[in-house]
């Protein structure tokens, strides 16, 4: 697959599961607290967050943070309950171009993802 193809397809890929995710949480979240997607195909990156107020507290989490560098996926963040890489794999990315970047180098030396 060439650069561009491969960059776009992630791209697609992303964003369909991101959609997915925020469309089966929006059954079930809290009205006062808005689920927010935003796309950056410019820049690749992706990102799933929650943000408003609750009992006179402000909340803004990030539930999924993705990008993509070098050729590879990186997952900033990821509060999901199965993971956005177990996604990518059945969306026939490559373990060697996702780099699960919520963990240390060390750490991702013991996973079965890319390093880096």
């Amino acid at each position: 697959m060439l650069n561009m193809d491969k960059i776009t397809h992630y791209q697609s890929l992303i964003k369909k599961i991101l959609l997915e995710y925020e469309k089966l949480s929006s059954q079930v979240t809290d009205p006062d607290i808005d689920e927010t997607l935003i796309f950056d195909d410019l820049r690749s990156q992706y990102l799933w967050f929650n943000i408003g107020w609750k009992n006179g507290e402000r909340v803004k989490a990030i539930s999924v943070y993705v990008r993509i560098k070098n050729d590879k996926i990186w997952i900033e963040e990821d509060w999901t309950e199965e993971g956005i890489a177990n996604e990518l794999l059945r969306g026939d990315v490559p373990k060697e171009d996702i780099v699960l970047a919520f963990y240390d180098a060390e750490t991702r030396k013991h996973t079965d993802f890319e390093i880096a």
